[in-house]
């Protein structure tokens, strides 16, 4: 059995707050080095032996050693979920949960990658993309990025702060953002749609020769018809799609 598929004890080292309804956690883990974009299974057991399981994305760039890496969860709380209730509402620094990763083969990347690269986050789908976006900067910035963040309110563009420093330390990056409700500083204040899209992509002057889409399913089905519709093709988009 390879290490990515064995169960491992993390450690919860430190937590800090993304937004109103997302957290970041920060697990010490004895787990491969991962590539952006992956994700890394959680799971609980209750004293009466009852287990529940999740998928989560990492945020945090690639390390450099593989022995007791430090990776970061950004989990959102949902109304129904047992195991984001848990972390919101009972974990805290010090408690031990079980891990194995990192996971996945085909929503990564990596500095093979030079061409002009567009990150279509919804939500919470931006947990991904800030993954890519840092493994980015810390390849030294190999070609333009643009990273379009979607959400419902302003409030709940998670890891605004961080991307806005990236593009402001990096000429290369571009961070534009929308949201569906409220009033916005700056950025859009609408869904989504064609006119939205060509307008981005005229303002940053590149085709993107990969495109990485993440968010709710209908999110990612639009968003994925929107870049083909805009020229990209078929094969440069790769999408993950998150329930609901």
């Amino acid at each position: 059995m390879s290490q990515a598929t064995t169960w491992q004890e993390a450690v919860i080292v430190r937590i800090e707050q993304r937004t109103a309804r997302m957290r970041s956690y920060f697990l010490r883990a004895p787990l491969a080095r991962h590539v952006a974009g992956q994700h890394v299974d959680v799971r609980l057991t209750a004293p009466d032996g009852y287990q529940a399981q999740r998928s989560y994305s990492i945020a945090s760039a690639p390390g450099t050693s593989d022995l007791e890496l430090t990776i970061e969860l950004a989990i959102e709380l949902l109304d129904d979920g047992e195991v984001s209730g848990y972390f919101h509402d009972v974990a805290q620094v010090g408690d031990t949960i079980e891990v194995r990763g990192p996971l996945g083969g085909h929503f990564i990347w990596d500095a093979a990658h030079t061409g002009p690269l567009l990150l279509v986050a919804g939500g919470s789908g931006v947990v991904p993309l800030v993954s890519i976006a840092r493994a980015w900067a810390d390849a030294g910035a190999p070609g333009p990025v643009l990273l379009l963040h979607s959400a419902r309110q302003w409030e709940g563009l998670a890891f605004r702060e961080a991307l806005a420093g990236i593009g402001a330390a990096h000429a290369g990056f571009s961070y534009v953002t929308t949201i569906t409700r409220g009033h916005a500083p700056d950025g859009y204040a609408r869904r989504l749609d064609k006119a939205m899209l060509d307008e981005v992509l005229a303002q940053w002057g590149h085709m993107p020769a990969l495109c990485y889409v993440c968010g709710a399913n209908g999110f990612v089905e639009a968003a994925a018809q929107l870049l083909v519709a805009a020229g990209v093709a078929p094969r440069a988009v790769r999408t993950e799609r998150y329930g609901g």
